[in-house]
């Protein structure tokens, strides 16, 4: 991350681009992984910093909107972005069968980030919102930060865990108790009785829910990042608001855009 302060590309500097498939792989069942490289003279990745996300767009006509895909990774030098994601639909189906050197129209960075704060970060990841924060773990530790990540799954299929242990000490929770503690991942910190200066956090609502009440009682900063189907993905639809606690600036009511005022919010900011 660059500094203190969120960065919000501006409309003159998103635009479609194509973007070369790299590295495209399966994870786990369902879940796969791909690294895409940018031309160079539109480098996404050295714009990108963790918690924005891109919008891939389906080869397919009958699909016109982008689907939204977290950053995973970034490797700004080498112009490339890692994308991990569910197959949720026809769109991101589709995106499974892409192979290397496959083009693909990508628009981003957008949205907002994570904001850097100091002391101790503990990472919280759950299902398919663990993948945006192993390029926070990356990132953080990059900065000499002392990072713990805790992440949550169903069961002992712990896509992606390895991969958080160079950045981080790692902590698992699992709904079945195959691994780590048993149950969620405010169990886990409970368990492993783990503090921070603060949280940042990404995955289903009732998660997040569980991380805000957390945060509020044991007073530690957080900052979530909302997942929330989205249609136009740079705020010109109104189609992913979220309620807030103050006033948005754009529609004048208690709502925010998730894919433009966030996705990434301060956890008090946000009624969930």
């Amino acid at each position: 991350m660059r500094d203190a302060n969120r960065l919000e590309t501006t409309m003159a500097e998103k635009k479609k681009c194509m973007a070369v498939v790299t590295d495209p792989k399966k994870l786990t069942e369902g879940i796969y992984s791909m690294w895409l490289q940018f031309p160079e003279d539109y480098n996404v990745a050295a714009m990108a910093v963790p918690g924005q996300f891109i919008s891939m767009y389906c080869g397919d006509g009958s699909r016109l909107l982008p689907r939204p895909i977290s950053i995973c990774g970034i490797n700004a030098d080498e112009r490339k972005l890692r994308v991990v994601y569910r197959i949720a639909g026809k769109g991101t189906e589709e995106f499974s069968k892409l192979t290397a050197g496959d083009k693909i129209p990508v628009m981003g960075p957008l949205g907002n980030g994570f904001t850097r704060k100091s002391g101790k970060a503990v990472l919280i990841g759950g299902g398919i919102g663990i993948p945006p924060m192993l390029a926070l773990a990356q990132s953080l530790k990059e900065e000499g930060a002392e990072v713990s990540v805790v992440l949550g799954y169903r069961d002992n299929d712990l896509f992606l865990k390895e991969e958080f242990e160079p950045y981080a000490d790692v902590y698992v929770s699992t709904e079945d108790g195959s691994v780590g503690t048993k149950g969620n991942v405010i169990d886990a910190i409970r368990g492993e009785k783990l503090q921070a200066d603060t949280i940042y956090a990404c995955g289903p609502l009732p998660m997040l829910r569980g991380v805000k009440a957390y945060a509020a009682e044991t007073g530690t900063a957080a900052q979530i990042s909302m997942e929330e189907r989205m249609a136009c993905g740079i705020g010109a639809c109104l189609g992913c608001v979220c309620q807030s606690t103050d006033v948005d600036g754009h529609s004048y009511v208690h709502n925010k855009r998730v894919c433009k005022d966030g996705p990434v919010f301060d956890a008090e900011k946000i009624e969930i």
